[in-house]
């Protein structure tokens, strides 16, 4: 199924490419600010036996790397569903 229009699909791009750079900025201030740029700052928190930082460099960033492909696949499912060119 494809786009009625162009201005359709212009605006779905558009909101497409609005929700990756969301979502890779999340990930960003995540992996390299909570690992490294803030690492000091987090290291007086423990969590689960570990300093803050350290966890957020070695595993944390991995995790929300993970639950934003599933957030992704959620929001871009209901973007296909509001412009009409989801699959059956």
């Amino acid at each position: 199924m494809g786009f009625e229009n162009n201005e359709k699909a212009l605006s779905y791009w558009r909101e497409n490419l609005r929700l990756v750079l969301g979502l890779l900025a999340v990930w960003f201030v995540v992996s390299y600010g909570c690992g490294i740029l803030f690492a000091d700052m987090l290291n007086n928190i423990h969590f689960m036996g570990f300093k803050l930082g350290f966890w957020f460099a070695q595993q944390g960033s991995i995790y929300v790397f993970v639950a934003l492909i599933f957030i992704y696949a959620y929001k871009a499912n209901a973007l296909d569903k509001k412009y009409n060119v989801h699959e059956d």
